[in-house]
């Protein structure tokens, strides 16, 4: 079973992520990415959604032509997770590759 983050944990992570927002009704990370065009924030959106496989844990998320919005939370837990911070700093390292 995956666990909440309890409030030093959930905070710690927080620091962590700079750039990801906190959701507070829904427990989850938020962030906007915004790009060139939309085929760049497609390419974005594909190779998050190869490593969202990899990692068994999938965003909540839309695209507006450059923009895409990512949500992050497990709802088995009931809120953020580890699950959370591992894929937001994964998708953290996409962007800087």
């Amino acid at each position: 079973m995956v666990e909440q983050l309890n409030e030093a944990e959930r905070a710690a992570a927080l620091d962590a992520l700079g750039e990801w927002d906190y959701d507070e009704a829904r427990d989850a990370l938020t962030r906007s990415f915004l790009f060139a065009d939309f085929s760049e924030a497609f390419a974005f959106m594909t190779r998050v959604a190869l490593l969202a496989e990899k990692l068994d844990h999938h965003p909540e998320w839309s695209n507006v032509w450059n923009r895409v919005d990512m949500l992050l939370t497990t709802h088995d837990a009931g809120g953020l997770s580890e699950r959370d911070v591992r894929m937001a700093k994964s998708v953290e390292m996409l962007l800087r590759s």
